[in-house]
């Protein structure tokens, strides 16, 4: 079973053209999958049935895993087993008729306004990497973007002159997002400043820099958000994405157009965006209040 994992993965980064991260990911899944039917005495995979996946589910859901982290497991699997299927691997796709992850889905976790506002200015800009963490607080809550598009941004991709950026998103589609004044001025002290200092190697193009001049990873923004986030006193996990879903939910709270917000985060379908309607219970009952004959 492994050797067709291998073959699948190899299938995903080669004719797919999945990034690195999709691929290990997908691994990760996998690899759960394989030592839980391992445990069932599975061997082959003709054998594993629409029940395993279920069981396997719903084992990675008992063990406190997100309800994101089982809709990603179920679209691996899904995507593993229909590859075998055109491959001819495999006889039948067990989770052919599984239901849609996407009934799966929980609501974003979103931060008050306030408590944004607490976190952007936790960072002192006095202290070492302090304008370098203002700088990427207020480009996540002004464009929405993910930590991934972040760390991939090139100084190159900072259009000042229009107050726009460049990033590429999933799928390797390219999209311009505005950042507004305050991220403006908060990059522009970062790159005059601090980023001078950080950058050991002059052809450097990244923006967001380690202490050690080294590109940022998704793993260290997550630290810094954490920490910048529990001295701000917010009692509430916060991610990179904690700070994407207030910025499309903060937007929508102030009428923007839901196709816009879709364009914006880089939505291929706007089902997707359209979870943040059911986040903002105070529109909701502002739409209500003013079309409803009985409101």
């Amino acid at each position: 079973m492994q050797a067709l994992v291998d073959a699948f993965l190899d299938y995903a980064a080669l004719e797919r053209g999945l990034s690195e991260n999709t691929r290990e990911a997908y691994a990760r899944d996998l690899g759960f999958l394989l030592g839980f039917l391992a445990a069932r005495n599975r061997r082959d995979l003709n054998r594993v049935t629409r029940d395993d996946i279920l069981d396997f589910l719903s084992e990675t859901r008992e063990s406190g895993r997100a309800v994101r982290t089982v809709v990603r497991r179920l679209v691996t699997v899904r995507v593993f087993f229909r590859y075998l299927v055109n491959e001819g691997l495999l006889a039948a796709d067990p989770t052919e008729v599984m239901d849609s992850p996407r009934l799966w889905r929980e609501l974003p976790g979103v931060l008050r306004p306030g408590e944004v506002e607490r976190l952007l200015a936790q960072p002192d800009p006095a202290r070492r990497l302090g304008l370098r963490d203002r700088a990427i607080l207020e480009t996540l809550y002004a464009t929405g973007l993910r930590v991934s598009e972040l760390t991939g941004l090139a100084v190159d991709d900072l259009r000042f002159d229009v107050g726009c950026l460049r990033c590429i998103g999933k799928g390797n589609k390219e999209r311009i997002v505005p950042f507004g004044e305050k991220a403006r001025a908060a990059l522009e002290g970062y790159l005059a400043e601090e980023r001078p200092r950080l950058a050991r190697d002059a052809e450097a193009r990244r923006v967001f820099l380690s202490r050690s001049g080294r590109p940022l990873d998704r793993r260290d923004v997550w630290a810094m958000i954490r920490a910048r986030a529990r001295d701000a006193g917010i009692g509430t996990p916060v991610s990179p994405h904690t700070l994407r879903h207030s910025f499309a939910s903060h937007l929508l709270a102030r009428d923007a157009p839901l196709r816009v917000i879709q364009e914006m985060l880089g939505h291929a379908d706007i089902a997707t965006t359209q979870i943040y309607t059911h986040v903002d219970g105070d529109r909701l009952r502002r739409v209500h209040a003013r079309f409803h004959p009985r409101a």
